[in-house]
C-alpha cells in the first residue's frame, strides 16, 4: 500500500500555495484534484504538473455525501498501486470531509500519511475584510443550514454559496435567524488578486447578485445590539445571569429553588391548558415560559455551585441515548408497548431499583395525588398485583363508598379521610381499566363545571336576577340550558 500526500492548494492566489505542496505534486506520478474548478489549477500546469480529477463524480452521483464517500472509496484504491497526492481547495483542515475520511481510514488501516497544510479562504476572507475573528466566530456550511444553525451573537461565515439559487435558499433559512434588513459582506474570491470582489448589502438582496460562483462565501457580523429581533438559548442563559446579578433585578435575586416551586407547576398547568385548547400561539408562550424556570432553577443551582445549565442539557441527552437503545444502538423495537418496556427497565438499570416499592417511591410526591395513584397502580400492575378485570374493580368502589357511609355515620374524622381516599383510589382503578387518565379527566370536568356555571350567571343576569336569590330548581334550568349549548 502506498502513501497519501494531502496538499492544500490555499484559497485561490498562486503565492498562496506552499513551496512544500508544489513539490509534493511535482515529485509524485499520481496526483488527484477534488477539483479542478481553482484559480490556481492554471498555476500548476505551467509548472508542469500533471493530474487527474475527481469532477465526474460530482455529476455522477447525486448526494454530496454520496460524492464525498465515492473519492474516498477511490484515492484508497489507487494507494494500491502506490504513493497518491490528493489536493484539495484551501486548508486541507477546513470544511474538507473527504479528507477527514481519508485521515479517518488512514488511521484505522494503519497506512501512512502526510498533510501539507495551506491558508484557508477562513483567513483569506478576514484578510480581505480587514477583520480579527479574536471576538470568535461561526463556520457555517450553506448547504447545511438544517443541521448547521448560526448563532447571531457571534460572527457567522457562510461557505458552499455556490450559486444564485444556492443564495436565495440560505437567504430563506437566515432569515428564521436575522432581519432581513441585516448587513451582509458577499465575498468572491477572497485573496485572489483581479478576482477578489466584496460587495455590503442587506440579507434580503443576496440572490440579485448575478455574479455569485462557486468561490462565494457570505460574511455575517455579530449583533451587539440588546434589541435583538432573534435570540437563542444562548441570549436566554445571558439575560437570566444578568437578571440575577449585580444591579439585577431585586425580586430576581430574592428567588431560590423553593420559592419558585409554585410557578414552576403553574406554568406546566398553563401549558396543558393551551394543549386542550388547541391553541398554538398559547402553547409557543406557555413553553417558553416553562423553558424559563428551568433556566432560573439552573441559575440558582450554578451560584450554589451545584451545576449548569450546559450539565443539565448534557443529562438529559445522556439519558435520552441510553433509553433509546433502538435508535442509537443495536436494540430492536417493533412497537410502542415493547419501547415502554425497555424504557422501563433502563430506567431501573439506571437508577439502580431493585423491588416494587423502591419503584413505587421514585414516584414524585410533588405530583397530584390522582396522577401519583395512577402511575403507583400502573406499577403494581406490572408484577401482577392488579384486578383480573374491571367488574371487580367497580365492586371495590362500591364497597369503599359503603365503607366511606358507614365511616361518616360515626363521625371520626381521620376515618372519614382514610376512608375518602380509599374511594378515589378504587375510583382511579376503575379508570385506569378504561385507559383514562383521571388527572385529566377531572381537569375537564372541572373546566366543563366552571363554563355552565358562567353561562347560569349570565343568563341569571339577563334576566336581572341574582344566583343569591335563585332557587336550587331554577338553577338547575339553567344548568341544562347549558349542557345542551355545549
Amino acid at each position: 500500500m502506498g502513501k497519501l500526500i494531502i496538499v492544500g492548494l490555499g484559497p485561490g492566489g498562486d503565492e498562496h500555495i506552499t513551496v512544500a505542496g508544489l513539490q509534493a505534486m511535482k515529485n509524485h506520478e499520481h496526483v488527484y484534484l477534488r477539483t479542478e474548478r481553482h484559480p490556481v489549477v492554471s498555476y500548476l500546469k505551467t509548472e508542469g504538473i500533471r493530474f487527474k480529477t475527481f469532477d465526474a463524480v460530482y455529476e455522477e452521483v447525486e448526494s454530496f455525501q454520496g460524492v464525498y464517500d465515492q473519492i474516498t472509496n477511490q484515492v484508497l484504491t489507487m494507494m494500491e498501486q502506490g504513493d497518491v497526492v490528493y489536493a484539495v481547495p484551501g486548508n486541507p483542515y477546513v470544511a474538507e470531509t473527504t479528507v477527514q475520511q481519508l485521515i479517518k481510514k488512514c488511521d484505522e488501516l494503519q497506512l501512512e500519511r502526510k498533510v501539507y497544510p495551506a491558508m484557508s479562504f477562513v483567513d483569506a476572507m478576514f484578510v480581505a475584510l480587514e477583520l480579527d475573528p479574536v471576538d470568535g466566530f461561526q463556520l457555517v456550511d450553506g448547504l447545511q443550514l438544517e443541521e448547521q444553525r448560526p448563532d447571531p451573537s457571534r460572527a457567522n461565515i457562510i461557505t458552499q454559496v455556490y450559486d444564485p439559487f444556492i443564495a436565495s435558499e440560505v437567504k430563506l433559512r437566515l432569515m428564521d435567524y436575522y432581519d432581513d434588513e441585516q448587513e451582509i459582506f458577499v465575498v468572491k474570491g477572497a485573496g485572489i488578486p483581479g478576482v477578489q470582489r466584496i460587495e455590503q448589502i442587506p440579507l434580503y438582496q443576496l440572490d440579485r447578485l448575478d455574479w455569485i460562483d462557486y468561490l462565494t462565501s457570505v460574511f455575517i457580523p455579530r449583533i451587539d445590539s440588546p434589541q435583538k429581533k432573534y435570540y437563542n438559548m444562548n441570549n436566554l442563559i445571558e439575560i437570566m445571569e444578568r437578571l440575577r446579578g449585580k444591579d439585577g433585578c431585586p425580586w430576581d435575586v430574592e428567588q431560590t429553588h423553593e420559592s419558585l416551586k409554585p410557578y414552576l407547576i403553574e406554568e406546566a398547568y398553563e401549558v396543558l391548558e393551551t394543549i386542550d385548547e388547541k391553541d398554538d400561539f398559547g402553547l409557543e408562550e406557555e413553553l417558553g415560559d416553562l423553558l424559563l424556570q428551568v433556566v432560573f432553577h439552573a441559575q440558582v443551582a450554578h451560584e450554589r455551585g451545584a451545576f449548569r445549565i450546559q450539565d443539565v442539557i448534557e443529562g438529559i441527552c445522556q439519558k435520552l441515548v441510553f433509553r433509546h437503545p433502538h435508535v442509537f444502538g443495536e436494540v430492536e423495537a417493533e412497537d410502542s408497548t415493547t419501547v415502554l418496556k425497555n424504557w422501563e427497565a433502563l430506567k431501573k438499570e439506571e437508577k439502580q431499583i431493585t423491588s416494587l416499592s423502591q419503584s413505587m417511591k421514585s414516584i414524585p410526591k410533588e405530583l397530584p395525588a390522582l396522577m401519583r395513584a395512577y402511575k403507583i397502580q400502573k406499577k403494581a400492575k406490572q408484577v401482577g398485583f392488579d384486578w383480573p378485570d374491571v367488574r371487580e374493580a367497580v365492586e371495590k368502589v362500591h364497597e369503599e363508598l359503603q365503607e366511606l357511609l358507614e365511616a361518616k355515620a360515626e363521625g371520626e374524622v381521620e376515618h372519614i379521610q382514610e376512608e375518602s381516599g380509599d374511594l378515589l383510589f378504587a375510583v382511579v382503578n376503575v379508570l385506569r381499566f378504561f385507559k383514562v387518565d383521571p388527572e385529566v379527566a377531572l381537569n375537564k370536568t372541572n373546566q366543563k363545571f366552571v363554563k355552565r356555571l358562567h353561562y347560569i350567571e349570565e343568563a341569571a343576569k339577563s334576566q336581572k336576577l341574582n344566583l343569591e336569590d335563585m332557587t336550587l330548581e331554577e338553577m338547575d334550568i339553567l344548568w341544562e340550558k347549558a349542557k345542551k349549548n355545549e
